[in-house]
C-alpha cells in the first residue's frame, strides 16, 4: 500500500526553489540544505539567517494573497525567474508550516505591487489600507455608477505645499486614519467630488480636495490617460508619495511612483 509521501512526492519533484513563508529555526534547519532546490524564506524579517530573503512587508490573513506576493517579491530580488518551477511551503492553520503548495513563476504576472509596498516611504499597511478602498470602489462604483478618485499616500507635508485647496477640508481637525471602517465609507462618500485625498506615511488623512499643481513636464504617463493620472505622475515625481488612481472611463487601478506607471490591475481580477 502506497504511503502519503509517495503520493505526493511528485508535488516537489524538480522544483527550482523552495520558498519558506516565515518558518521556525527548527523547520529551517531542517530544509536549509535540501539538494535539488535554492531555499528562499520569506518572512516579515530574517530571524533564521537564511542565505537568500525576501521581505514580506505585510502580514496577509489570504494564504493564496500571501504566495503571489511572496513570488513576485522574489521575482522582483531576482531569485527565482520566469518559467522556474516552485514549492511554497506555508503556516495556513496555525504558525507552523502545515502545507505545501506547487506553483509556476509567471513573468507576465508580474504587476509591480511588491516593489510599491516594499520600497515606498509610506507604511505598507497604509498602501493597502488605500488599495482596498480603491479597489471596492472599482468594484462597486459609487451608488452604482463608476468613479474616479486619487489617492496621494506619505511626504504629505511636501504634497500640501505643492497643491491647494478646491473647497473645505472635512479632516482638517480631525486624526482619522484610512483602515477605520466608518473612515473608509467617508472615504468611498467624498471621492465623488473633485480632488485629491492626502494621507501621511501613518495613514492619517490629512486632507480630501486637494488640487496638485505640479507641472507633468518630465513624466511618464501612457498615451489616453486623463488629467487625474497626469497629476498623479507629477507629484510622485516631485515628493516621496505614492499616488493610486482608479479611472472613471476604464475602471482600472493605477499606482505612480517617482514620476512613472508601476502599477495597473482590474478590481474585477484583483
Amino acid at each position: 500500500m502506497a504511503r502519503p509521501p509517495d503520493l505526493l512526492a511528485d508535488l516537489l519533484e524538480d522544483i527550482d526553489a523552495l520558498l519558506v513563508f516565515s518558518p521556525s529555526a527548527s523547520y529551517y534547519d531542517r530544509v536549509k540544505d535540501v539538494e535539488g532546490a535554492d531555499v528562499v524564506v520569506v518572512a516579515t524579517d530574517n530571524t533564521v539567517g537564511a542565505d537568500s530573503f525576501v521581505e514580506l512587508p505585510l502580514a496577509f490573513d489570504d494564504v493564496k494573497g500571501r504566495i503571489r506576493f511572496g513570488i513576485e517579491g522574489a521575482l522582483t530580488e531576482g531569485v527565482v525567474e520566469d518559467g522556474d518551477d516552485l514549492g511554497c511551503a506555508v503556516p495556513l492553520f496555525g504558525d507552523d508550516v502545515d502545507m505545501v503548495a506547487r506553483t509556476k513563476v509567471d513573468e507576465s504576472r508580474h504587476s509591480g505591487i511588491y516593489d510599491l509596498f516594499a520600497n515606498s516611504r509610506a507604511e505598507p499597511s497604509v498602501i493597502r489600507d488605500v488599495f482596498e478602498v480603491v479597489i471596492e470602489l472599482g468594484k462597486k462604483g459609487q451608488k452604482g455608477e463608476p468613479v474616479g478618485a486619487l489617492f496621494v499616500v506619505g511626504d504629505a507635508g511636501k504634497v500640501m505645499n505643492k497643491s491647494r485647496p478646491l473647497s473645505y477640508n472635512p479632516f482638517e481637525k480631525s486624526h482619522v486614519h484610512v483602515g477605520d471602517p466608518i473612515v473608509n465609507v467617508m472615504l468611498k462618500e467624498f471621492s465623488r467630488l473633485d480632488g485629491a485625498f492626502v494621507i501621511s506615511d501613518s495613514g492619517k488623512i490629512v486632507s480630501a480636495y486637494r488640487y496638485l499643481e505640479p507641472s507633468a513636464e518630465g513624466t511618464d504617463v501612457p498615451k489616453g490617460l486623463g488629467t487625474r493620472h497626469m497629476a498623479a505622475a507629477a507629484i510622485t515625481r516631485d515628493t516621496s508619495s505614492v499616488a493610486i488612481v482608479l479611472s472613471e472611463s476604464d475602471g482600472l487601478v493605477r499606482a505612480f511612483k517617482g514620476g512613472g506607471l508601476v502599477l495597473e490591475l482590474d478590481p474585477e481580477e484583483y
